[in-house]
């Protein structure tokens, strides 16, 4: 009897080199998305620990809002600066409640400057116009990516991948 050798691969090792490639595949373009993709995130997490840290010393302190010494217990979000308003007036001083970046700008709903911070009562509540909530926009210089930080009426604040409800 003659019989022909076979020749070609079986469908068991076709799968495993298809299920290798895609692997390989998989991890190389993980790569060459750069510190991009994750940095926004890094940048999300970063505004809500210097928001709370903020609020906290707020919360901390029995001082009348109305003095001039109470500037590092109001929060501004104001072009590339986001934290207390002493921190934000005066970014040469290295602060904890500050985060400064020339590549993405911050914003917030109430609009808060630098005449017109966000300011907490000694529950961690935000005040005035912010009472109903705060919506603060991180936003890209070089692209349209954003995400939010969000403070609700009762002071919680949390990150967003949407605006804020």
């Amino acid at each position: 009897m003659n019989t022909k050798p076979n020749k070609g691969f079986t469908l068991v090792e076709l799968i495993v080199v298809i299920l290798l490639l895609a692997i390989i595949s998989v991890t190389a373009i993980s790569r060459f998305g750069g510190r991009q993709i994750y940095e926004l995130y890094a940048l999300q997490e970063q505004v809500s620990s210097v928001v709370r840290q903020v609020q906290l010393n707020r919360m901390q302190s029995n001082m009348d809002m109305s003095v001039s010494g109470a500037d590092s217990l109001r929060l501004v979000a104001v072009n590339g600066c986001l934290g207390s308003q002493s921190a934000c007036d005066n970014l040469a001083e290295t602060r904890s409640d500050v985060i400064s970046s020339d590549d993405y700008t911050f914003s917030s709903q109430p609009l808060s400057t630098t005449s017109s911070p966000i300011e907490f009562n000694l529950l961690g509540n935000p005040e005035s116009a912010a009472s109903a909530g705060v919506q603060i926009t991180i936003s890209s210089k070089n692209s349209s990516d954003r995400v939010w930080v969000c403070i609700n009426s009762q002071g919680f604040v949390y990150p967003s991948n949407q605006v804020c409800p």
